[in-house]
């Protein structure tokens, strides 16, 4: 599906219904949206646009990297927003020219739809195409937030455990977490990498004109990055921290036992000396041994049970 806007001398936007209206109209500047194209439509981009055959090649392979190319008469890139309920990239590609901009997406886009509502409803004397561009390239930037603060709130319900889960159930949710904020950093890198280069560069006069503003999303990208880094260091702390608490309780119980053993060990030893079945044993032939060796075994047992929990080795 095509979506095709003009800009008409006195900065109105005129929504045009094809690319052959469009050939027939003059406009200041023109936007072009493939949506989810059909092959019909993709032909576009070589016969009505010439667009270089690599960078026509990038938009029908996806996963590419975020990136900008020069080419002789437009600019192509190729950046990435995140579904907030999957948190897999979606691609969308860029061609900005002189007096046009054409995006390229396969799967429905609410950054799209986004600038689509903003150059509808605005009307600044700046609107052009470096407007669209920046519009994109910001609300693909500000989809980030929700996403790092979203997965800090969990991080935070896992800290205190607010469910009272078990520790391994924390754990899983833990290393879930971190494994999140690992896809979302893929992206934010790149991002922040393409931006800086943007920012830098001398081929595009409406980047530089507009500096300011490209400047203020690589400062958004340069916070989600930030918190990114922030949360990886706080579940690597709790982590750390549930690891220590399940090592201290595994020793404090192996202490436990151990008092225990050692309690039982003098006992266990007299049972057995008087289990021998020897013949000449003359204590068996005591009137009173059973309950002797009884008391004596009662003695030491309290009695070393009073000695380690003066030790603290109970509390």
């Amino acid at each position: 599906m095509l979506r095709i806007y003009g800009a008409t001398e006195q900065n109105g936007i005129e929504k045009v219904e094809s690319i052959e209206e469009l050939a027939g109209k003059s406009f200041d500047w023109y936007w072009v949206d493939f949506g989810s194209p059909s092959g019909e439509e993709v032909k576009y981009l070589e016969t009505f646009f010439n667009f270089h055959p690599l960078a026509i090649e990038d938009c029908l392979h996806e996963l590419q990297r975020p990136k900008l190319d020069y080419y002789e008469d437009h600019t192509f890139f190729v950046f990435h927003a995140i579904d907030p309920k999957t948190l897999k990239k979606k691609e969308q590609n860029l061609f900005l020219g002189d007096g046009y901009v054409v995006t390229y997406h396969k799967e429905p886009s609410e950054v799209i739809d986004h600038v689509e509502s903003a150059i509808v409803r605005t009307k600044s004397p700046d609107l052009d195409e470096y407007y669209i561009f920046y519009e994109l390239l910001d609300k693909v930037v500000d989809g980030y937030f929700p996403i790092v603060y979203e997965i800090e709130d969990h991080i935070n319900q896992i800290e205190e455990n607010t469910q009272d889960l078990s520790m391994e159930q924390l754990l899983d949710e833990l290393f879930d977490r971190r494994a999140e904020l690992l896809r979302i950093r893929q992206t934010v890198h790149p991002m922040r990498d393409l931006l800086y280069r943007l920012l830098n560069t001398h081929h595009l006069e409406g980047v530089k004109e507009r500096k300011e503003y490209f400047a203020d999303i690589y400062d958004h990208l340069l916070k989600v990055t930030e918190m990114i880094a922030s949360n990886r260091e706080m579940t690597q702390d709790i982590r750390d921290s549930y690891l220590s608490l399940n090592s201290h309780q595994t020793n404090r119980t192996m202490q436990i036992l151990t008092v225990i053993s050692v309690i039982f060990m003098p006992l266990t030893f007299i049972a057995g000396v008087y289990g021998m079945n020897f013949i000449n044993m003359p204590e068996l032939e005591t009137q009173y041994g059973y309950f002797i060796v009884w008391f004596i075994m009662i003695i030491m047992a309290v009695s070393m049970y009073v000695w380690f929990k003066s030790k603290g080795w109970f509390d």
